[in-house]
């Protein structure tokens, strides 16, 4: 009777153990210190962060249903590779499904949406001017965890948990395009106001002019996958397919 009341800590560690890695691969694949193409040898993940082969094993599984690793034929895993195509089609699906849900949010809106889409952008604001150009770089998961939430509260008030989800899937698949191109770019792209961008969509939403605020929030789309398209042409191994 008292067999599963003492399995369920080993149970409970192998699935912390588990989220550890998935974590752990996916931060290192979106930020690029996993470059794309690498393979994944279980020998070499051990080492890099200090786990057993069970829970990579379940990590690299997780990150293959989410496409942002590879599983080749007698060869085991490895980080997917760059493709201009596929970082064009999903950057363009993600603005239909973004503007559509920000279209429905602004229909649906409340006092407590406003609030929350004010917070996140002044929030996003304060990290961005308490660092300088060049401390942007050692602060860049900090900007980016804000960055993200206020593109998220944009979007909250939709209604629709399949939007939800589709956004959050399509921003992981853009993601490991953006991050890394972004941080080499971003002193190219001097001409590049990204904070009047995200105040000039969030001054339409509030005024629930839902037609200017998805023009603007698809051409604040359409210019970071313009610079990633730049950047693109300058990686090795980059497919144009």
């Amino acid at each position: 009777m008292n067999a599963p009341l003492r399995e369920a800590p080993r149970v409970a560690k192998s699935s912390t153990l588990a989220e550890q890695a998935y974590a752990g691969l996916k931060r290192d694949i979106l930020s690029g210190e996993l470059a794309p193409g690498l393979a994944l040898r279980l020998e070499f993940l051990k080492q890099r962060y200090q786990l057993s082969f069970t829970p990579l094993r379940e990590a690299l599984n997780r990150l293959h249903s989410e496409r942002l690793v590879d599983s080749v034929a007698l060869k085991g895993f490895r980080v997917a590779p760059l493709s201009l195509k596929e970082m064009q089609d999903s950057m363009s699906v993600r603005t239909l499904i973004d503007c559509e849900a920000l279209r429905r949010s602004i229909a649906h809106a409340t006092d407590d949406w406003e609030t929350q889409i004010v917070a996140a952008l002044h929030a996003l604001d304060l990290v961005t001017r308490r660092n300088g150009a060049e401390a942007l770089q050692a602060s860049y998961d900090e900007v980016e965890q804000r960055h993200l939430a206020l593109h998220r509260a944009l979007i909250a008030a939709c209604d629709s948990r399949w939007l939800l989800e589709l956004s959050a899937t399509l921003y992981i698949q853009t993601e490991r395009y953006r991050r890394p191109m972004l941080k080499t770019s971003v002193r190219r792209d001097s001409s590049r106001d990204v904070s009047k961008e995200h105040h000039e969509i969030v001054d339409a939403t509030l005024r629930r002019d839902a037609e200017q605020a998805t023009a603007l929030l698809a051409e604040h789309y359409n210019r970071t996958t313009r610079l990633i398209e730049t950047s693109l042409l300058e990686w090795p191994n980059t497919s144009a397919a």
